[in-house]
């Protein structure tokens, strides 16, 4: 006689029941649907850096007309930056001005100051904590003013070259990293090209730093395109515009702080002026003592009467 079965043995599995429900819906964004999967891929920590610079480009109040076509050539430059108005020039500037770069969310700062209706001093601020470099702007061509050939599209970034100069000492080598940062436009922008088709240009020449733009031309026609990477045949044609920035004094902080470095050998514009105008001055007064010596002279040397003065004199 077999041994009995447990009772257990004799229940049968239960069936799973299948989930019914509707599968769950992806999370929308503003660019699509998105995945669980994606999700996981962005929840990953990034190795990869990612430039985030933003300049923003503003200038004062009773700004001459160059320099503010000046300061509009450089936004048409660059695509990562953000104009704003026209902002004081009193001594709460340096607290207006960073509260603006917060506000716009920028990390840098072009200011354009105008003094006198003739001198033009341009500031380059990393905010908030610094450094910052204020340049007296000498030698201004705007790109409306020069009318060049060169022409390249807006928005394309632009290859940055420096002169062997800028590693000669520590002040250079600081102004260096600022135009890298300032002037090169983040790989991937929005309002940018992913292409190179022109050239920035500093120069150091007399203690000066020469700004030029230079459009990369490369003549072919359709039907016999050029090789990559034959420079041979590739040209540059300024585009402009130009300036000269004469380095005055780099601080530590954001429009201000402790004083890094300052230039020996800058003389300011008003000094030249009264200068010139000593010299002007001095001229006028050469003059006037030339004219007393000269009369001193006439009347120490009277000339001798002529004897045929009134010879010809009706009787």
């Amino acid at each position: 006689m077999g041994r009995k079965r447990k009772h257990s043995e004799t229940v049968a599995a239960a069936p799973v029941k299948q989930n019914d429900s509707a599968p769950e819906r992806p999370k929308r964004t503003l660019l699509g649907w998105k995945d669980k999967n994606e999700d996981a891929e962005d929840s990953k920590p990034a190795s990869v850096f990612r430039n985030k610079e933003k300049v923003l480009v503003t200038c004062s109040r009773r700004i001459s007309f160059r320099y503010r076509h000046l300061m509009l050539n450089m936004v048409s430059l660059l695509p990562h930056c953000k104009k704003d108005s026209k902002v004081e020039a009193k001594s709460s500037r340096g607290a207006t001005l960073n509260e603006l770069i917060e506000l716009k969310g920028s990390s840098s700062c072009l200011f354009f100051e105008c003094r006198k209706h003739k001198d033009l001093y341009m500031w380059m601020v990393k905010s908030p904590g610094g450094p910052s470099v204020k340049f007296l702007v000498n030698a201004v061509h705007t790109m409306e003013e020069l009318k060049l050939t060169g022409n390249h599209l807006k928005g394309s970034r632009p290859l940055l070259t420096f002169s062997s100069n800028f590693e000669k000492d520590a002040h250079w080598k600081l102004l260096k990293e600022m135009l890298t940062q300032i002037f090169g436009i983040p790989e991937g922008h929005r309002k940018s090209k992913p292409y190179h088709d022109h050239v920035f240009v500093f120069s150091i020449v007399d203690d000066h730093i020469w700004f030029r733009n230079y459009q990369i031309s490369v003549p072919h026609n359709e039907s016999d395109k050029i090789a990559r990477g034959d420079l041979d045949k590739m040209t540059l044609i300024e585009v402009g515009p130009r300036f000269c920035l004469n380095p005055i004094k780099i601080f530590g902080g954001s429009f201000g702080g402790p004083t890094l470095y300052e230039n020996p050998f800058y003389v300011s514009p008003n000094q030249i002026r009264a200068l010139e105008k000593r010299n002007k001055a001095g001229k006028f007064a050469k003059k006037i003592k030339a004219k007393t010596r000269r009369k001193m002279h006439e009347l120490s040397n009277p000339l001798e009467p002529d004897e045929f003065t009134d010879m010809w004199k009706d009787e």
